[in-house]
């Protein structure tokens, strides 16, 4: 009887064993396989530039290269969601990097090092390219693919929860870089890429399912990305040939929507820092809840009593108007944000100075959509619209205004101070009205105008049609014309997924349309200094553009068509200035009459159907009857 009962617990400790083995080799040694046949591919592209000649056989070795970029596209899925600062040094897109992501906004933005086989390729395209330097590209590559077979990071595998977040960063990527060239220097390459990775994804869906069927994606995603792999199959090599609008609309979008159907039934939770900002209520890529970046309510983020959030942003919208916030009474916010020319200034290449007779040195960017970036100012000097708020009042140049003196002024006004003072019992930590109380109401105000979709978010969204026009300019940008490298989907803007950092541009733009020089103005080096931020600006977006001229951060270009040829004829070295650091290409993009013209047609569609109100009748009436002169809007 103990022979049998010990015969039948081996046979038990057997089965589950065979069936664990099963488990690992259906999804767990997936991942284990695929990154250790990366690592061996580059561990022969290593050997293989150490033992060669570059010069003379520069090709075999783009061609392991390309080799290798395979076999990376077949753990993408997890790499790029598990460790993005890892995943840079396996594929970075640039040789270093200074911006921080929004979970780090409160330290100083620090040096970050890329390497791998994108900057590897570029590297080789270099005039007298050296042996050792691409070698340390590869090494760099090499050593990172450590941090990825880590406890800390394989330990997620052992729950259904990270494939779900995974899956979310794949799609949305899938929309914004995957077809694109911005990490795939042979453009011959993309779509390939995309196939082999899209059909390397589907084995994943298909072990993940075996491995947690209680959790396995739905039959109708199952089947629509079936249909997206044929799609994509079917279309041509080329990527500037390849119908982005339709692959996004079709089955991007919608894949994304189930996939966050499954999010929120599954209860998925996440314990990485990349999922800080996305929501996992929106139902659409082109959806104003994608993700959050900025607190427009500041001090009152724990108000929720909807009556008492329009009190605050009625107060927020007489003080946007209200030229009391300045020293001299005679400007406001909408002096400069002119809520008729989407909250910017349409008129002038930069808006006057405090004494009215000197012009700033930037252009006044909108506020419409100033809530989609994590570092604001065009220079990312701020990280919060309320410091940005604070900045422009006490600034000399601008409103140069005196805190404690602005405060004496506005509760002179009964109807700042008793609404305030009731505003004050809900932000318990403060004894007494603050500027933080003041700030934040305007911004409160303001933000609200970001909520609004344009045609093409509603095309999209399957709720209108589209002109042929837009839909090519849509597929230029995404391609040939290279925008969507900077400015990525959805927000058209310098925030790519995962939507938690800000990303800046050197594009060499000239002080004059002549380009007789380089704008003087050093950007983002002004707040953190390093020769890679010099002459850097922040990416802004494209929504809006063809109502929110002029361009560039000093107003130097009038039309869409100016600033187009800027990125036609290669920036600012195209125009023969001196740009050592420019991240824009020199190449000429070789754009024809005809795609200038559809690519404006897409840009207006973006514009959205925002909806302005008319400045108020009146402002609150002040004891300092001095005060009560002041005009609606302000004077300049």
């Amino acid at each position: 009887m103990k022979i049998l009962l010990v015969i039948a617990l081996l046979s038990v400790t057997v089965f589950c064993l065979s069936f664990n083995f099963q488990q690992e080799k259906q999804y767990r040694s997936l991942y284990k396989a695929s990154l250790s046949t990366f690592r061996e591919e580059q561990r022969e592209l290593l050997e293989l530039i150490n033992s060669s000649k570059i010069t003379g056989e520069k090709e075999k070795i783009i061609a392991a290269i390309h080799k290798s970029r395979k076999s990376l596209k077949s753990v993408d899925f997890w790499l790029r969601y598990f460790e993005p600062i890892a995943y840079r040094k396996i594929n970075g897109p640039l040789p270093v990097e200074w911006e921080n992501e929004v979970f780090e906004k409160f330290e100083p933005p620090y040096r970050r090092e890329g390497g791998g086989l994108t900057l590897a390729e570029l590297y080789l395209e270099e005039e007298n390219p050296e042996t050792d330097t691409l070698a340390k590209l590869i090494r760099t590559s090499i050593d990172a693919i450590a941090t990825f077979e880590a406890d800390s990071i394989t330990i997620e595998l052992k729950s259904p929860d990270h494939f779900f977040l995974a899956n979310r960063l794949f799609l949305l990527n899938l929309g914004a870089i995957y077809t694109t060239s911005y990490e795939c220097p042979d453009t011959n390459s993309i779509i390939p890429e995309l196939r082999h990775m899209m059909k390397e994804v589907k084995e994943i869906y298909f072990s993940f399912s075996q491995e947690y069927p209680k959790h396995s994606l739905s039959t109708e995603y199952s089947e629509l990305f079936e249909e997206s792999l044929r799609f994509v199959n079917s279309q041509p090599s080329q990527f500037t040939s390849f119908d982005h609008f339709s692959f996004i609309k079709n089955f991007v979008n919608p894949l994304f929507a189930m996939n966050q159907q499954l999010i929120r039934e599954y209860g998925v939770t996440t314990r990485n820092f990349n999922d800080f900002s996305l929501n996992n209520n929106s139902n659409s890529i082109f959806s104003k809840n994608l993700y959050n970046s900025q607190n427009t309510k500041g001090i009152f983020s724990l108000i929720e009593d909807e009556e008492l959030l329009a009190e605050i942003k009625s107060m927020g919208r007489l003080l946007f108007y209200d030229p009391i916030l300045s020293a001299n009474n005679a400007r406001s916010c909408a002096s400069c944000h002119n809520p008729n020319q989407f909250f910017t200034d349409t008129t002038q290449a930069t808006a006057f100075k405090f004494d009215h007779r000197q012009h700033l040195s930037r252009n006044t960017p909108s506020l419409v959509n100033s809530i989609f970036n994590h570092l604001v100012m065009l220079d990312g000097k701020h990280i919060s619209l309320q410091d940005q708020a604070r900045d422009v009042m006490h600034n000399p140049d601008e409103m140069n205004t005196n805190e404690k003196e602005l405060l004496k002024k506005i509760v002179s006004c009964k109807e700042y101070k008793e609404a305030f003072k009731k505003f004050l019992k809900h932000t318990p930590e403060e004894k007494e009205v603050r500027m933080d109380h003041i700030i934040s109401a305007i911004t409160f105000y303001y933000a609200d105008f970001s909520n609004y979709l344009s045609p093409f978010d509603e095309a999209m969204n399957e709720e209108i049609g589209i002109s042929n026009e837009v839909k090519n300019g849509f597929n230029l940008f995404m391609s040939k014309a290279q925008c969507a490298t900077c400015h990525f989907v959805p927000m058209f803007n310098g925030v790519k997924p995962p939507y938690i950092g800000t990303e800046f541009e050197v594009l060499g733009v000239p002080a004059d349309t002549s380009f007789t020089k380089l704008s003087d103005d050093k950007g983002r080096y002004l707040v953190n200094p390093a020769k890679e931020t010099l002459n850097a600006f922040r990416t802004t977006t494209v929504r809006n553009a063809a109502r929110t001229a002029p361009y560039m951060h000093n107003g130097v270009f009038h039309s869409l068509e100016q600033v187009i040829d800027l990125y036609d004829g290669g920036g600012g070295i195209g125009r023969n200035l001196e740009v050592p650091n420019q991240t824009l290409s020199s190449d000429s993009l070789k754009l024809t009459q005809k795609e200038k013209s559809d690519l404006i047609a897409f840009m207006h569609s973006l514009s959205e159907n925002v909806i302005f109100d008319q400045p108020p009748v009146k402002l609150p009436a002040s004891s300092n009857k001095s005060l009560n002169r002041r005009k609606i809007g302000g004077e300049y």
